[in-house]
């Protein structure tokens, strides 16, 4: 493949969702099926390109070279015309391992989240996946784009779609917090964080206008920027923009809300892809660009790591909701990412890939199988959950094997990620790695709560399932009623003699798992299983980007590539000795 076909490759990877999104809109109303199977045909497309650039890359073998710390952007496809040309912003979009990986891993669970919302999404079906693919669509866009004010184009545009599918298709929590809420919430967070990353940005383009005379938002212009005393602060605003994405504590709390409230579809957008483009992004733009303020910021940084782990790990033990329960449990791997990102080290960059794409996979599956869950019985609180191995063939065993799997056991990629960073930040970071090796007792902790409550515990799946649905019927029919006492006309009287009675099923049938959403949970429980037993096609793609941000911020002098040619030119010379 030339490379002109590679670099053209990289807008269609954008491009694809938006396409199927807005189509899935306009057929919405000529039939109700026919946006599901838009929206998953765009997102198989969107896979399968990414695919063809895994092939075409050929990264087999790429962990046994060595990237010398004078060697440039290992870009493997780029794409760049010009915008608006006299702020030097251009739309410029480039490929690395790293970053095929996270579209990849964005295109493959866009997939899963199409699957899981067939039944449970029954209304304005088309501007439901109109909402999922754009949101996906500028993940993609985030994970490519090279240019910084492109870059926070898909930053904020990605998060207005996930505001919409919570606010329209989530569902109320039992404390009384609404759905509406927890959309507004997700929105003030991660708006006003983005408006502390853009202050950022203008700073280091005004800097590097300051040095250079030119004014440009381009990555490669922007490395090695001259920035003085303004380097800790301007890192600062880049941090916060992605601390509360990821999230990291104190700054998470916006994530159990939103993730309690969205729709299965959703959580495996905000769990498994959405809290990734934070990490990216302190790995892409904090490391390199900010590499001196990065090194002095780290023992915060991993403090703050530290406590979310054990923080996280506790309030998720405290839970009963179990959409909260695994919403805590991101919080405290989170931190394992704060960890691998500021030790900075070869070895944990490349444990940090294989943790986010396992958790990533194993986060949606076990929000995929919450959902499930709740579509039978109408409930996520754990209490009234209990002796489900009985009454399931197939639930009970993945839902045991995917808990294991989040709790890192062996075999799975979380475990192979986790050791990874471990032995990759203990030569620098010793007390932080034993206390995050001490936190993995928490992680068994809500793991096998998660396990024996609603597997093993009392058996009261049976009667849960008839009180709840009860329920559930009684306020449709209610919700139902009002609708139709709002809409009578003034002065007109209701004949309640013909209302009938809710009917309840007093033997409600608990069915298992039918083909495709076994499918769904045996293909992501495969891909954990390859993680774990092979995960060297994933370090050998991602060896050459990690190789680079480990040298620009292990020897940061480096990324200043003008200031080396100089150097090299005047030795070449005799004018340096």
């Amino acid at each position: 493949m030339t490379e002109f076909q590679l670099a053209w490759m990289l807008p269609a990877l954008i491009a694809t969702p938006f396409i199927a999104g807005t189509l899935c809109w306009l057929v919405e109303k000529i039939n109700n099926r026919l946006p599901r199977w838009i929206a998953l045909i765009g997102m198989i497309i969107t896979f399968g390109l990414s695919l063809v650039l895994w092939r075409e890359g050929a990264f087999a073998g790429m962990s046994q070279q060595v990237l010398a710390p004078t060697a440039q952007l290992p870009w493997f496809a780029e794409f760049s015309v010009p915008w608006i040309e006299s702020f030097g912003i251009s739309f410029h979009l480039a490929l690395d391992g790293m970053s095929l990986l996270m579209v990849s891993l964005t295109a493959f669970l866009g997939i899963m989240a199409v699957g899981c919302s067939w039944g449970e999404i029954q209304r304005r079906v088309g501007f439901f996946h109109l909402n999922l693919l754009w949101s996906l669509g500028g993940v993609i866009g985030v994970f490519l784009a090279i240019d910084l004010f492109l870059f926070f184009f898909f930053w904020e545009m990605m998060l207005v779609p996930i505001y919409f599918l919570i606010a329209i298709w989530g569902h109320n929590a039992t404390n009384g917090k609404t759905k509406e809420y927890a959309a507004t919430k997700f929105f003030i967070y991660t708006q006003a964080s983005g408006l502390i990353m853009l202050i950022g940005i203008l700073l280091l383009v005004l800097m590097n206008y300051r040095s250079s005379g030119v004014f440009s938002f381009n990555y490669n212009d922007l490395l090695g920027t001259p920035l003085g005393g303004w380097e800790y602060p301007i890192m600062l605003c880049f941090f916060i923009g992605f601390a509360v994405k990821l999230p990291v504590m104190p700054f998470h709390g916006w994530l159990p809300d939103a993730h309690a409230q969205a729709p299965t579809a959703g959580s495996v957008d905000l769990a498994g892809i959405l809290i990734k483009t934070a990490a990216y992004g302190l790995i892409r733009f904090v490391l390199p660009l900010f590499p001196e303020a990065s090194q002095q910021f780290a023992p915060i940084a991993m403090t703050l790591g530290a406590i979310g782990i054990f923080y996280g790990a506790w309030l998720a033990f405290m839970q009963t909701d179990i959409k909260r329960l695994l919403a805590y449990t991101s919080v405290s791997h989170m931190g394992f990412v704060i960890l691998a990102i500021y030790a900075g080290t070869l070895i944990s960059l490349q444990g940090l890939m294989v943790q986010m794409l396992a958790h990533g996979l194993s986060s949606a599956a076990l929000f995929i199988m919450a959902g499930q869950l709740y579509e039978r019985l109408h409930t996520r609180e754990l209490p009234l959950m209990g002796g489900m191995w009985g009454q399931f063939r197939y639930y009970a065993p993945l839902l045991m094997f995917f808990c294991a799997s989040l709790l890192g056991i062996p075999g799975t990629g979380n475990f192979i990620g986790e050791i990874l960073i471990l032995l990759g930040a203990f030569e620098q970071y010793p007390v932080f790695v034993v206390l995050a090796t001490f936190s993995l007792v928490w992680a068994g902790l809500y793991s096998l709560l998660i396990i024996y409550r609603a597997l093993f515990g009392e058996k009261t799946v049976p009667e849960t399932a008839v009180a709840k649905t009860a329920q559930f019927v009684a306020a449709k029919a209610q919700l139902a009623k009002a609708t139709y006492a709002t809409a009578t006309p003034a002065g007109h009287k209701i004949n309640h003699s013909y209302e009938e009675e809710v009917p309840v099923d007093k033997s409600v049938k608990l069915h298992d798992l039918n083909k495709r959403e076994l499918t769904l949970l045996l293909v992501l429980a495969i891909g954990l299983v390859w993680l774990g037993l092979y995960p060297q096609p994933v370090l050998d793609t991602s060896s050459h980007a990690m190789q680079w941000i480990n040298n620009a911020y292990t020897y940061h002098e480096v990324v200043n590539f003008d200031v080396i040619d100089s150097v090299q030119s005047a030795v070449a010379t005799g004018e340096v000795r």
